[in-house]
């Protein structure tokens, strides 16, 4: 028995030696901070350090709810993020579908890089692209096409209207290469004889669709939108800094908890509120995941979590 486990040993180490720095990122990255739970709970003055400084119990968790902004920052950081997901899904899913359908390598070489573009580029740089289209004297949109066509130029940095389609826009541009390439390596997995069958019965691509791609896509799906779910009350911090270009103007359509956060961090300096809103967001967004895969394991047991 022992020397069967020194052969199993032997044979797991150079696996779990591939997974130590991977362990190491999560450990130092995810768990050492959390130590650093207390500071929600004190109010921190440097002159005392972090130690000393006096408990306040939950004081810093209400800053959150005593302005008038609380529901407003809450219900854009939710609301953005549920169309994230329906949308992301949507699209990505369709494309993955679409890049399987692609039959020369080539081609799937090339739709693979230019998917993935977006997401390797710096939101600065994406901030700046999407100002390179909308600024109101220069802008591609404005200089280009709205006054060839003679009509007045729009000032998109003032007006809020216009804001929730374009984040949307830019959010599901930049993410889409990544999340797609993902939908599309579980599709490139299923097996393909399944679709030989169908052809054979008389199916028609549609129908492949519906019957068997979706189907076998579902687990992954699930996984993917739940993992989403766990980040419901974070937002996408450059997105909504950057890309509006910080502008007071649209804070009631771009303002989200992240944000808020940090606007009030600049004023205030205030440590001991900014932990409290990432242990409150990180709180409640454990809770969604359970409650989710909960959801899950009731009418799907095989493609729960856990």
């Amino acid at each position: 028995m022992k020397t069967k486990k020194r052969t199993n040993w032997a044979r797991q180490a150079p696996l779990l030696a591939m997974t130590l720095p991977g362990m190491l990122y999560l450990f130092i990255n995810n768990y050492i901070p959390i130590g650093g739970l207390f500071i929600a709970f004190k109010d921190i003055d440097y002159s005392k350090g972090i130690f000393k400084s006096d408990w306040v119990g939950l004081e810093n968790f209400k800053y959150l709810f005593r302005t008038e902004d609380a529901f407003l920052i809450t219900r854009n950081t939710l609301l953005y993020n549920l169309v994230f997901i329906v949308l992301g899904v949507v699209i990505c899913v369709a494309i993955a579908i679409m890049l399987s359908e692609v039959t020369k390598k080539f081609l799937m070489k090339f739709y693979q890089t230019a998917l993935l573009l977006p997401h390797l580029i710096s939101i600065i740089i994406i901030a700046y692209i999407v100002y390179a289209f909308l600024n109101s004297d220069t802008g591609f949109i404005n200089h280009s096409i709205l006054g060839a066509l003679g009509k007045e130029p729009v000032n998109f940095y003032a007006e809020t209207k216009y804001w929730p389609f374009i984040l949307v826009f830019v959010y599901i541009w930049k993410s889409m290469g990544y999340t797609s390439i993902i939908y599309f390596s579980a599709v490139l997995g299923i097996d393909r004889s399944l679709y030989e069958a169908a052809t054979v019965d008389g199916a028609g691509k549609l129908k492949q669709i519906f019957y068997i791609t979706l189907p076998l896509l579902k687990p992954t799906v699930i996984t993917m939108v739940l993992m989403n779910i766990g980040r419901i009350f974070y937002s996408d911090f450059g997105l909504f800094l950057q890309v509006p270009m910080n502008q007071g103007a649209l804070f009631r359509v771009t303002n989200t908890i992240d944000t808020y956060v940090y606007r009030a961090l600049m004023v205030n300096n205030d440590i001991g509120m900014a932990s409290a809103a990432g242990l409150y967001q990180s709180l409640v967004g454990f809770l969604l995941v359970l409650g989710a895969n909960l959801l899950v394991r009731k009418t799907d047991p095989d493609s729960a979590l856990f």
